[in-house]
């Protein structure tokens, strides 16, 4: 592996310095729960740690909230909605929405700064994060107007159907996107005329606690509550609570399961956005320097933590060499080092344990007989030793029932197969629990439609990855979960339906 990295010296010196200094600059002010306008400390006085994976040096101590902190959110949500929020129409709601995205705007370098910091993702692509965050509250403040019910007439009745939100939801985020996933939830929830209880992921609290921070004058108190803490200790509690109305989840498959077991218990709504193992189909037609850089970026933008990469490459024999030589031409020469310079491609994974995970399948592949055709291990980089790294890898030979293609790794990691007959190609597409997204890379437009169809996913990009438009919904088929972000659908799960049937006779 020759990838490129930011010199030793910078990293072993300047590098810790850099992020010391931009932490003193952004860490919240408060790092404690944020229950009915205020933050206060957990029930319990306890808090965890927060580290930077860059340097795996502690950012900030933080509130850990458990069941009894959850019950106080959720009373203090109820009472903001029955006291207030609920009396917002939807002009009022719209302005907040509007005035929420101005002020992310007017912080986009300080919550990129933030989220890198956090989470470790190159700052290029934190940037874009923080935009799209932004680009979601005025999505959902443009099309709360819209919302206006149905009315249906005959000779004996007068029939209107019409939207309310639920009340009170409980909204639980990962830590891979962690701002763009709170907005992801937050808007069209407060849109629909929701208050919410938000638990961020305990790896990357900050930016969900910064938001509130932000937004304390915008929206009155207790219409957005945020309890930071573990799965089992407030995720958990959140999930089974007896007055959240509806419960929205996104990250792993497991996970889900267990939220909507949990949710069952009071027939609570859920939406689920989970897991992913999507497919890149490479048709013979396709221009190869084109079909690298979309390739590169579907596997390897977020260091691959991404429910939706494209981490299997289905490419046709004719243009395979070619290609995957580009592929490990590009990865040869990208930067991998501080996520906070610019110039680097690939930051860390978000924690040792994403890590170890990651390096657990790619030992399952060597064992396999997986051909490592670049990466494959930690970078043999000194300046990278006390970061979360983990190379780019391309491995090619691999079983298709081997655990490593058919589970998600959420890693910087692609598995390639070569195909010749479309039908037997796409048998083996389709040949996994998930049905997230998938990719097709090709000029004919009548083979890109054929195999866009024939893909057993919710979401396919043509000659492009990675570009989530607000407007077209974001969801997956089968354990790829329930419901639908980004969209119009996504208000609609934010309320439920009430039929009023007047009789004229």
């Amino acid at each position: 592996m020759s990838s490129q990295s930011n010199s030793a010296d910078d990293h072993l010196t300047e590098v810790p310095e850099r992020h010391r200094e931009t932490a003193d600059a952004v860490i919240p002010e408060h790092t404690s729960l944020y229950i009915g306008g205020e933050f206060i400390d957990s029930d319990s006085g306890e808090t965890f740690t927060t580290t930077d994976p860059t340097t795996n040096q502690k950012l900030a101590s933080v509130a850990r909230g458990t069941e009894a902190d959850v019950n106080r959110a959720v009373e203090a949500a109820w009472d903001a909605f029955d006291t207030e929020w609920s009396g917002y129409d939807s002009g009022d709601r719209q302005r907040v929405l509007l005035e929420i995205a101005d002020t992310i705007d007017a912080h986009t370098e300080e919550l990129a700064q933030l989220e890198t910091l956090d989470n470790g993702k190159p700052i290029t692509e934190a940037t874009i994060d923080i935009r799209s965050s932004a680009e979601q509250f005025r999505y959902f403040a443009g099309i709360v107007r819209e919302n206006s019910g149905e009315t249906m007439t005959d000779d004996t009745r007068y029939g209107q159907v019409i939207t309310e939100p639920y009340g009170v939801v409980g909204q639980i985020i990962p830590w891979n996107f962690p701002l763009m996933m709170a907005s992801w939830k937050l808007a069209p929830a407060l849109a629909a005329g929701n208050c919410t209880v938000l638990k961020p992921a305990e790896q990357t609290p900050l930016s969900a606690l910064r938001l509130a921070e932000l937004i304390d004058d915008i929206v009155p108190d207790g219409v957005v509550n945020v309890v930071t803490g573990f799965g089992d200790e407030a995720g958990e509690p959140l999930t089974r609570h007896p007055d959240v109305r509806k419960v929205a989840f996104t990250g792993s498959t497991a996970v889900g399961k267990q939220v909507m077991k949990n949710a069952a218990e009071n027939v609570t709504d859920i939406t689920l956005e989970l897991g992913g193992k999507s497919p890149i189909v490479i048709f013979p037609d396709v221009d190869v320097a084109k079909a690298t850089q979309l390739i590169s970026a579907a596997i390897f933008y977020n260091t691959g933590e991404c429910c939706e990469a494209g981490s299997r490459l289905f490419v046709h024999e004719d243009v395979a060499d070619g290609l995957l030589g580009a592929l490990v031409d590009g990865i040869d020469a990208m930067t991998i080092g501080d996520p906070l310079l610019e110039e680097t491609d690939l930051g860390p994974k978000v924690s040792t344990e994403q890590v170890d995970r990651t390096l657990e399948y790619l030992d399952a592949a060597r064992e396999a007989g997986g051909e490592f055709l670049v990466g494959g291990d930690r970078p043999d980089d000194a300046a990278l030793s006390d970061g979360c790294y983990v190379e780019p890898t391309l491995i090619e030979g691999l079983d298709h029932d081997h655990v490593a293609v058919q589970e998600e790794i959420f890693g910087p990691v692609l598995e390639v197969f070569r195909w010749d007959d479309y039908e037997t190609m796409m048998e083996l597409a389709n040949d996994v629990d998930y049905g997230l997204a998938g990719g097709v890379i090709t000029d004919d437009i009548t083979q890109a439609n054929r195999a866009a169809r024939d893909i057993q996913a919710g979401y396919i990009w043509i000659n492009s990855y990675h570009d989530l438009a607000p407007g077209l919904p974001f969801g997956g088929h089968k354990q790829s979960g329930i419901g639908r972000e980004l969209s119009a659908d996504t208000l609609d799960h934010y309320q439920q339906t009430k039929t009023i049937n007047l009789s004229l006779r």
